[in-house]
């Protein structure tokens, strides 16, 4: 199993699996982790949203799950967008998942958004489940990055369409200098003022710095057995949308 540099850095920087690291993260900062983020991306990351799930509708996929689904900002805007017969969502954070579950139920949706207690890495589904695969900045939290998309691929229908969406690095000289300084330094202070974990905030800046972006990712995906692989950039650079059949 190929390892990749950033499927070593953790949140805590102390004993432990990156996993349960991360779990024990995101439960620290999920109460805020909503505001923090339309916040900090000054909600742009709403737009970014919406176009990777455009690229679903011309498959029409009835069935879709969202890896790494958090507080389901994803599934609740796909099922807004596209309409499917459900949406199951899984991720390693219960605390983020009872938000997302509230959410659901605000929207009167719990009949067709699933949100479980999953990890991407083990996915406890069959073989050939889903219609659709979405993960919205979850995959620089695999612990074991090939592993994790191997499995995604292994309940995928065949044909079916994975969407990755994924911060990376920009290209352009004044706005990797300006994206740097804004996500290494003034992010995780502004998180440590409204009484959020700084230490989180500068764990999702190294993960992002260390992620094997556009068309090294492309190239993973492609090791992992997906075919029809493309990446394309969106913000200057700052986030990709990646995407891939089975």
């Amino acid at each position: 199993m190929t390892h990749f540099p950033h499927d070593d850095i953790k949140p805590f920087h102390t004993p432990g699996a990156k996993k349960q690291q991360v779990s024990e993260m995101f439960d620290k900062i999920a109460g805020r982790y909503d505001f923090m983020n339309r916040f900090l991306s000054v909600g742009i990351d709403k737009s970014w949203r919406r176009k990777a799930i455009r690229l679903f509708k011309k498959d029409n996929p009835q069935h879709i799950s969202d890896v790494a689904t958090g507080t389901g900002d994803m599934a609740l805007t796909a099922y807004k967008m596209l309409h499917p017969q459900k949406i199951t969502g899984i991720d390693i954070s219960e605390k983020m998942l009872q938000i997302g579950r509230q959410k659901v139920a605000k929207e009167n949706l719990d009949s067709h958004i699933e949100l479980l207690s999953g990890d991407s890495e083990t996915i406890n589904f069959a073989a050939d489940t889903f219609d659709a695969v979405m993960v919205a900045f979850g995959v620089r939290n695999f612990e074991n990055l090939q592993q994790g998309l191997q499995e995604i691929r292994r309940v995928m229908k065949p044909g079916a369409q994975l969407v990755v969406l994924e911060f990376s690095k920009p290209t352009l000289p004044i706005v990797k200098q300006l994206y740097h300084l804004y996500m290494g330094v003034i992010a995780p202070q502004m998180a440590a003022w409204f009484h959020q974990n700084k230490k989180a905030y500068q764990y999702l800046n190294e993960s992002a710095r260390a992620f094997p972006d556009r068309e090294v990712f492309v190239d993973i995906l492609m090791k992992a057995g997906f075919s029809n692989t493309m990446f394309k950039p969106l913000t200057f650079g700052i986030c990709c949308i990646y995407t891939a059949r089975k």
